[in-house]
């Protein structure tokens, strides 16, 4: 253990971490300028009910952006994660629509993710594919499994309890009227606001302060200095992309609980605005550079993006351009730290 900590430490020395974090920093302020120029152009932005829907909205992102953020650290890719959210998702429709209870059907579709990033794990590691083409091919098998249980249609009418997940609250107030409809006072806190929360507070902690963290570390910044320090490569990357998998299980989830219903053809793209939120928060693509408070960050830039230029009327298409040219230019930024 002290051997790879102290590879882990001789590798990421004080400039790479400094660098980390000022790209952190940028990457808050950019946040701060957007929601400022949207709150100055709607002034519903800062509404309330407009922040809660944001927290609903960035909640599956965020999921998936800490799996992705693992996986990119140890210096992969997993392009599967949204065909796996909508496999899993799927799995869970089904099983709660032949009587499973939610709870259970809910934790098999976790599981269901977990396998997937355990043979995206499997082939990149003992296969040796690297993670672009074998994730690649997981995207295909995952969304082609999901349309293939489903007959490419959706689940639906799977009851009140399979929609609490997502659409439940903390602290919702609601008042009776006199003339007896209900008035909400306070919509609370969305459920998926706070599972993305301890999710992130566990991934922070696991990466910071458990041995796991930091051999990941160690393994995307040199892999075979990790592996002449005593690291298991191998296991490490597997581990980060079951991880990876089984927060994509998670996702499907809530945004199948979200939708009470089952799609199997939800998640496309997905796997972009993970990559892209992990990126803008200072994730390296190179490896062996990143923190989920940075993802967490970059997911929120998308969120606000994606929901200024709903408010704003701009189209869903052009949104994708945007949001592209962010992609691009947080990479560039990124290539320049690594020259540096």
């Amino acid at each position: 253990m002290a051997a790879a900590d102290s590879t882990f430490l001789s590798i990421k020395g004080p400039g790479s971490i400094n660098g980390e974090a000022f790209h952190k920093l940028s990457a808050l302020a950019t946040l701060a300028l957007l929601v400022g120029a949207f709150a100055f152009g709607n002034s519903a932005f800062l509404s309330v009910n407009n922040g809660l829907t944001l927290l609903l909205q960035t909640s599956v992102i965020g999921l998936l952006g800490i799996g992705m953020t693992m996986v990119i650290i140890t210096g992969g890719i997993d392009l599967s994660v949204g065909s796996v959210l909508a496999l899993s998702g799927t799995v869970a429709g089904l099983l709660v629509k032949a009587g499973v209870p939610v709870p259970v059907a809910m934790t098999v579709a976790v599981g269901v993710g977990a396998v997937c990033g355990l043979i995206n794990g499997l082939v990149i590691t003992r296969m040796r594919i690297t993670p672009f083409v074998a994730t690649l091919g997981m995207m295909m098998i995952a969304r082609g499994t999901a349309l293939q249980l489903t007959g490419a249609a959706p689940i639906s009418q799977l009851g009140e309890a399979f929609g609490w997940l997502g659409n439940g609250a903390l602290f919702r107030m609601v008042e009776k009227m006199p003339n007896g409809l209900s008035k909400v006072v306070f919509p609370g806190i969305p459920y998926p606001a706070i599972l993305l929360l301890i999710v992130a507070v566990g991934a922070a902690y696991l990466l910071r302060r458990r041995r796991l963290g930091r051999h990941i570390y160690a393994v995307g910044s040199n892999e075979e200095a990790a592996r002449l320090s005593g690291v298991n490569v191998e296991r490490t990357k597997i581990a980060a992309y079951v991880m990876s998998g089984a927060l994509a299980g998670l996702a499907g989830n809530v945004l199948m609980s979200r939708l009470v219903t089952a799609q199997p053809n939800e998640g496309v793209m997905y796997e972009l605005d993970a990559i892209a939120s992990a990126v803008i928060g200072g994730a390296s693509l190179m490896g062996g550079v990143g923190g989920v408070s940075g993802t967490m960050i970059g997911a929120f830039i998308i969120g606000v993006l994606r929901n200024g230029l709903n408010m704003a009327g701009v189209s869903a298409f052009i949104q994708q351009i945007i949001i592209g040219f962010v992609v691009i230019l947080a990479v560039f930024i990124d290539q320049l730290r690594s020259r540096r």
